[in-house]
Order: structure tokens, then C-alpha cells, then sequence
């Protein structure tokens, strides 16, 4: 196990029926910018929880945050927090209005050029001040409820961005709020969330044995009650025990101390960028392939896959490393999601476009140990046919 740093203080309210305690969350004389999506969060009666909560604080309204949000529609956001004073930030939404409010809260504290922010990667943005913000999560998927990082779309292009200073100060994860989710939504977020877990532990061999276990518990979890939530929207066990792994997927927890992968969310932003593809299914699409790929590579920590979380001990280590590689397919499928590329239209065109992109954005050199290439991508998009 590498040394680390380990830093987290949101505070998280998980439960039913919680939104009451809103009041007492954000500060009494707050001018509270509100943002979110599309009009899901007011046709299903989110918002107006929301706006009850905050009770006769000075509230505004900035909806209209897209899937993947964009620079520009952030960047709106940002002049009405100017123009209106507000100096409290509440994201309710997923992931993408959650990563656009931690944008937002950076960029109004920054005078010139925010756009730069987005050049530095997962390397902490060298700010000094940030908005306040808290999130009230309605799609579990993405983890941003309490990690200080994001993505944002920027000249057709995604883009990530960290800095300790956009920590919500709480997020609230309350499963009735992800009640109306459609079911499409569900699989995306389950996809998402095992596929998190994976990029920080299907790596190289450590000694990080906490780290470990408790990746391996948050996948067997999600193989057990994520399909469960997809198909039965009653089961609110299930549905919990989704939503908390969704979150310890991505809270830092367990990527400290050990190395951790990204290509198949690097491969994934470049496919929702060109193809408008859900971020979460392009992240199944691609796993698969790149690990019966990249199967040599990862070979000790396959075969500890397959033994710990399929619970694979028959075979040779070929097999059970090919079983365990199937069964992640497989799982994925259960979700309703084909992990063929073809089948979302995408051909040689396609792929030669989706490889330049990851050429310009300099993503050359991917994985743990960097030795994953521009043709190891193309390799990897050919057997995903």
C-alpha cells in the first residue's frame, strides 16, 4: 500500500423523509442559487420539497443543466450568481447538475478565463476560493455527492476537474427522490457506479487489503441489488443498499493507497462526446473488451476478481479469468445494456473519429502503468463490434 492522504467532510443525510432538516443545513441568511436539470425535478415535485425546505431564504432558480454539462450553460449559471449576490449553491439532480454546481461554485470565484480550469485533470485546480455547496441527489450513479471532483463538456469535449474546495458541505440521499427515475436511468447508474469500483481495483497486485475488501463488497453488492432496482421499483432495501454503493464507489475511500486505471472512462468520455451515448453505458460497453484485452496485463488481479467477487473456484486460472470477464458481460446485459458498439451505429468512421479526439486531448498513454495505447484503444473498439 502507497502512502496517502485521506480528506472527506461532507456530510451525508441518507434516509426517507429527510428533506425537512434542509433548514437547518444551509446557513440562515444564504442568497441560495437552486440548480438542476431538465423539468423532472418539478413535474415529480422535487423541487417544490426543496424550495419548502429552504423556507424565506432569498432563492434562485437556474435550471436547464444538460446531461454532460456544458461550459457555456454553466458559465450562465455563473453571471446570475454574480448579478444576484448568491453565495450558497444547492445542486438537485445527478451527477451532471452536480458536477456543473462544483464548476459553477470555482468559476465565480475565479475573474479571468475559467475554461482554464479544465486543463489540469484530475490534478486539484490551483484555486483559492470556491462557492458553499450542498447536493440533493436524485440519480445515484455518479458519486460526485461526495467527492470534489467533476466532468464538463467544453468545445465538444469532456473534461475533468478536481479541487478540495467544491466538497458539498452535505448531500442528501434519500431513495423516494429516485423513485421516478426511468428504468434506462437505473441501468446507467448501476453501470456507472460498478465500474467506478473497478477502475480503482481491477489494477496490479497491493497490500491494501482493506481498500480491497471493501471494493469487492461494493461490487458484490451492486451485482446482487442492482439488478433488483432495475427490475422491481418497490424494493427499497435494494434500492438503499444501490444508492450507498453508488457513493462509496467514488468518495475516495477506496482508490487511496493503491493504483488506480481510468481507461475505460477516458475511451467513455470520448464516445458520449461524439455519440451521445449515457455515460454509464459506454463505460459497459467498453469494460469488457478492454479487459479480455488487456487480460495478460491484469492477470493476478482477474483471477482475484473472479475468486472474490463471481465466486469462480473451478477451472484453470484461464478459465476462471474468461468466466469472470463473461460474467461482467453478462451482468451488464441483465441491465438491458448491449455492449456491442455497432448496435449504437458506431463504425470505422466512428472509431477513427472517437481515437483522434483521444489524440487531441493527449490521452496517448492510459491505465495504471501507462503502457495502454492508441492501438490498444483500437484494438479494444474492434472486438466491441
Amino acid at each position: 500500500m502507497n502512502n496517502f492522504d485521506f480528506y472527506n467532510p461532507t456530510h451525508i443525510v441518507f434516509g426517507q423523509n429527510r428533506l425537512n432538516e434542509l433548514d437547518k443545513l444551509v446557513p440562515a441568511k444564504a442568497r441560495v442559487m437552486v440548480l438542476y436539470g431538465g423539468g423532472s425535478v418539478k413535474q415529480h415535485g422535487t423541487l417544490d420539497k426543496v424550495l419548502s425546505g429552504l423556507g424565506d431564504r432569498c432563492v434562485v432558480e437556474f435550471g436547464g443543466i444538460e446531461p454532460n454539462p456544458k461550459f457555456e450553460t454553466l458559465m450562465a449559471a455563473v453571471a446570475v450568481v454574480k448579478e444576484q449576490q448568491i453565495d450558497f449553491l444547492l445542486a438537485v439532480g445527478g451527477g451532471s447538475v452536480m458536477d456543473g454546481t462544483k464548476f459553477v461554485a470555482l468559476a465565480a470565484k475565479t475573474e479571468s478565463e475559467p475554461y482554464k480550469m479544465l486543463f489540469h485533470g484530475f490534478k486539484p485546480v490551483p484555486a483559492k476560493e470556491a462557492l458553499p455547496l450542498g447536493c440533493i441527489a436524485t440519480l445515484p450513479a455518479t458519486g460526485s455527492e461526495m467527492n470534489s471532483a467533476g466532468v464538463i463538456t467544453f468545445n465538444k469535449q469532456k473534461f475533468p476537474f478536481a479541487c478540495p474546495l467544491v466538497f458539498p458541505k452535505f448531500s442528501f440521499l434519500d431513495p423516494d427522490l429516485t423513485l421516478t427515475l426511468p428504468k434506462e436511468q437505473i441501468a446507467n447508474g448501476v453501470a456507472d457506479a460498478f465500474v467506478h469500483v473497478i477502475e480503482q481495483y481491477l489494477t496490479q497486485p497491493t497490500d491494501a487489503k482493506v481498500q480491497e475488501r471493501m471494493a469487492e463488497g461494493v461490487l458484490k453488492t451492486l451485482i446482487e441489488d442492482g439488478p433488483v432496482t432495475y427490475r422491481d421499483n418497490s424494493d427499497m432495501a435494494a434500492r438503499k443498499n444501490f444508492i450507498w454503493s453508488a457513493t462509496n464507489a467514488l468518495n475516495g475511500l477506496i482508490g487511496r493507497g493503491v493504483p488506480q486505471d481510468w481507461s475505460t472512462h477516458m475511451i467513455g468520455h470520448e464516445m458520449t462526446a461524439l455519440f451521445g451515448i449515457a455515460h454509464g453505458r459506454t463505460l459497459a460497453i467498453i469494460l469488457p473488451h478492454l479487459l479480455r484485452v488487456r487480460k495478460n496485463h491484469k492477470r493476478d488481479k482477474l483471477l482475484q476478481f473472479a475468486e472474490r467477487v463471481w465466486d469462480i473456484t473451478e477451472g484453470t486460472d484461464e478459465q476462471k479469468i474468461d468466466r469472470a470477464i463473461d460474467n461482467t458481460e453478462a451482468f451488464f446485459n441483465s441491465l438491458d445494456i448491449v455492449t456491442s458498439i455497432s448496435h449504437y451505429g458506431i463504425d470505422d468512421e466512428g472509431i477513427n473519429a472517437l481515437i483522434g479526439n483521444m489524440e487531441k486531448m493527449g490521452l496517448t498513454a492510459l491505465s495504471e502503468t501507462r503502457d495502454l495505447t492508441l492501438e490498444d484503444v483500437r484494438n479494444i473498439l474492434e472486438a466491441a463490434k
